[in-house]
């Protein structure tokens, strides 16, 4: 052996800085610019901004209403009260009272569930959107979409 490798102190392991191949971290595996670097709840946010925005152009009353994302529907009550046979909602709405903002409430988890694909998840995320605008505004949902429930 021309060179000896003096061994590793075997009693304190040093902290590992790179792989065993000395590249050291990985990279994120796509841009940030690409699709594929958003997350599934930045996808959803963005099927619900792209719905808004449809309605938007025809209802512009509705820039005075907040929509939001959120997981899941929050259970109210007891925990024996909470659970019921109702099926779970896909979505709410608050009328706007003593200076508060109204608002519609788009839950992710229960429309991921009920979808297999983008366009299909696209469709149900607007279904809701336009339902719970007009129980916001007090119209139908065809007065609000004339395109509602055609696909």
């Amino acid at each position: 052996m021309d060179n000896p490798v003096t061994p590793r102190d075997a009693g304190r392991p040093g902290p590992r800085r790179r792989d065993r191949h000395g590249r050291g971290m990985r990279g994120p595996v796509a841009p940030p610019q690409v699709p594929l670097a958003a997350s599934r709840a930045e996808v959803f946010a963005d099927l619900v901004q792209d719905s808004v925005e449809r309605l938007e152009r025809r209802w512009p009353q509705l820039a005075d209403v907040d929509f939001l994302v959120l997981e899941v529907p929050r259970l109210d009550g007891a925990a024996g009260e909470a659970w019921s046979d109702e099926p779970v909602p896909l979505g709410g709405a608050v009328p706007s009272q003593d200076g508060r903002r109204g608002q519609v409430v788009v839950y992710r988890r229960p429309v991921e569930i009920r979808t297999k694909g983008r366009d299909e998840r696209a469709a149900l995320v607007h279904e809701v959107v336009v339902e719970q605008v007009a129980e916001l505004l007090g119209l139908t949902p065809e007065t609000v979409d004339p395109r509602y429930g055609e696909d």
